[in-house]
């Protein structure tokens, strides 16, 4: 029997208006340092985005997500940040920001296998 390991998550928010403080759950980040995991999955709905009468531009957005998902992945191709260690990768990705996308606060959890968790929470707290 596997033991329940320690994660963290984030929910990834895209905030149309900052000013309005509005915003659209749009993905997942989760980490397991015993896993060695560190994994955020996202979907864009143009359609529900464009409830909040922004003018978004969903290329710029989705290669600003992309973007996280080569830092989550770590290497050259996450640039700078992709060459820290992961738990530093996940702290940057999850630091308070008044930018576009943004993340919630952190939360824990226990979980014997991060992906299926990940796939678990994105389903919940994005796709509902």
């Amino acid at each position: 029997m596997q033991e329940n390991q320690l994660y963290e998550y984030a929910v990834i928010r895209v905030v149309p208006k900052v000013e309005r403080e509005e915003f659209l759950n749009v993905g997942i980040i989760l980490y397991c340092k015993k896993q060695g995991f560190l994994q955020a999955k996202y979907i864009l709905d143009k359609q529900r985005l464009s409830v909040f009468g922004a003018e978004l531009d969903f290329e710029d957005l989705e290669k600003y997500l992309q973007t996280w998902e080569k830092i989550c992945i770590g290497g050259k191709d996450g640039g700078p940040i992709g060459m820290l260690p992961i738990a530093s990768r996940f702290r940057w990705l999850t630091a308070t920001r008044s930018t576009i996308v943004q993340t919630s606060k952190t939360h824990p959890g226990y979980s014997t296998d991060a992906l299926k968790t990940l796939e678990c929470l994105f389903e919940a707290l994005v796709l509902c």
